[in-house]
């Protein structure tokens, strides 16, 4: 049965129970994919089911060629959409979620979308638009106003295309409007990703109108969040096993793990709903939890993928069951990783990272080594190197983490040890695959790139445990370079 208004008295599977012609959009958000639909989604519809938030659903809006594709699932579905938690035991569990109200094409009508976005109505504007969505350069950390996209927003005089053209535009009609000012709310896995939100969005504006920058810098809020839920990208096989275990038919569903949280800071501009209500930590500070998923879940996956890769893994949980795998990761994690962490209120970090390993290892997440592998360039700048810096400032080890960044020079070769094609999915492949093509012969050429390194390749503790790793990565292959880094621990 397929999933739609229609048909929800009449699905065998939980189903919203209140009345969404009663719930108003108090939310617009960007980047409707399967984490929002898996956790920000989620919890708003945890909120209706309890009868609160009705005046806080979620209007979601696509700005790339890619979300076409999610207009016309959600259009013909109401905006319905089945949420599956698998367990480790081959237990799923599913619910509709209906906390998406409606669904924007900015494409087909930006005009709408700025009005939307100017609404009084509209008191939180949230966003899922991924790491590299913020157009900051690694380099400088700076917002990147030569970026084409930018530039054809600032310059075209045609109606903005870009998140930051269509949320700038509707800010400037609330200022003239006489408005109160929105909550701007970023999910994304960024070490300050509120201040990250406020610095790019700022930056924007400061391009149109330093006026409208002060009055954005004076009013708008940006809360810093931490999000977790591990949610692969939603395959066939997915499909086919919802329709046949429970007769839901649904073009997009998600499936997620069962582990969920979100830490999110008390910083809103005008209301927020409930969300302690639904699960969310509601904190003073975020920055401890942050960094603590950043920088064992996220650069943990990193460390995981292109190992596994090379190794011939192609699903997470099978490389995350490997022992030399594991212990690799446990150790980052334990040497490498922790001494750059704050404490964390309420975290046990012993359990955390031990229970880390059992989230990856869960083999009905079916999770996609070739997923954690991809857009590295946005990653690995953001989780991966600010340990190697820290840990370098203080005399710590790097051993390791250097190990995990030649891990993906090794990748970034495009082809894997047994002479097959690697497909590198990155924005900046074209620079980075060329440049480790040439390691070989010139082994610091892929860290050399200050676009994405900055200036670690000048030094020297970096560039011995780099070019160590690398040069056991392409004598002696991936398993016997963590067999290496293993003997050399103990």
């Amino acid at each position: 049965m397929r999933v739609s208004r229609q048909t929800l008295p009449h699905l065998q599977v939980p189903v919203p129970s209140y009345r969404r012609e009663d719930v108003t959009v108090g939310i617009v958000h960007f980047g409707v994919g399967g984490f929002h639909r898996a956790h920000q989604a989620m919890y708003v519809d945890r909120l209706l089911e309890q009868g609160l938030a009705q005046d806080w659903g979620i209007c979601g809006v696509g700005v790339m060629p890619r979300d076409r594709r999610m207009q016309e699932a959600l259009d013909e579905q109401d905006c319905l959409y089945t949420l599956v938690l698998t367990h480790p035991d081959g237990r799923w569990e599913p619910r509709v979620i209906g906390s998406i109200v409606d669904y924007r094409y900015a494409p087909d009508d930006p005009e709408v979308v700025v009005e939307l976005l100017a609404a009084p109505t509209t008191r939180i504007v949230s966003l899922t638009i991924t790491e590299g969505g913020y157009n900051i350069r690694h380099d400088t950390g700076e917002f990147d106003a030569d970026d084409p996209a930018v530039r054809r927003d600032l310059d075209s005089g045609e109606p903005p295309a870009t998140v930051f053209g269509l949320v700038t535009e509707a800010l400037a009609r609330r200022r003239a409007r006489g408005l109160r000012a929105p909550t701007v709310m970023s999910c994304d896995n960024i070490e300050g990703n509120g201040d990250v939100a406020r610095r790019v969005f700022t930056a924007y504006a400061r391009l149109v109108d330093p006026g409208l920058a002060q009055w954005i810098s004076d009013n708008v809020r940006f809360p810093n969040s931490m999000v977790d839920r591990i949610t692969p990208v939603t395959t066939d096989e997915v499909v086919t096993a919802l329709s046949a275990r429970f007769d839901v038919q649904d073009r997009w569903p998600v499936a997620a793990e069962p582990f969920t949280a979100w830490v999110l800071e008390e910083d809103f501009a005008d209301g927020r709903p409930p969300f302690e209500k639904a699960g969310v930590q509601v904190v003073d500070d975020v920055a401890p939890y942050e960094l603590m998923k950043l920088r064992l879940l996220n650069a943990g996956h990193q460390g995981l993928g292109y190992f596994a890769y090379l190794m011939g893994y192609r699903l997470v949980h099978d490389a995350a069951q490997d022992p030399l795998i594991a212990g690799f990761l446990r150790d980052y994690m334990d040497s490498e990783a922790t001494p750059t962490l704050k404490p964390v209120p309420g975290i046990d970090l012993d359990d955390y990272k031990r229970t880390l390993i059992e989230r990856f290892a869960n083999p009905e997440i079916r999770d996609t080594v070739a997923r954690l592998c991809a857009e590295s360039s946005d990653r690995i700048p953001k989780w991966l190197v600010p340990v190697i810096r820290e840990n370098l400032a203080a005399g710590g080890p790097v051993r390791l983490s250097a190990a995990i960044v030649a891990s993906w020079a090794r990748y970034a070769e495009g082809v894997d040890e047994h002479g097959q094609p690697i497909e590198v999915v990155d924005r900046l492949a074209d620079t980075l695959v060329p440049l480790a093509r040439r390691q070989r012969s010139h082994p610091t050429a892929f860290v050399e790139n200050t676009d994405v390194f900055g200036d670690l390749a000048g030094n020297h503790r970096f560039v011995d445990a780099y070019t160590r790793a690398l040069d056991s990565l392409h004598r002696e292959g991936a398993r016997a370079t963590l067999k290496e880094l293993a003997g050399e621990r103990r």
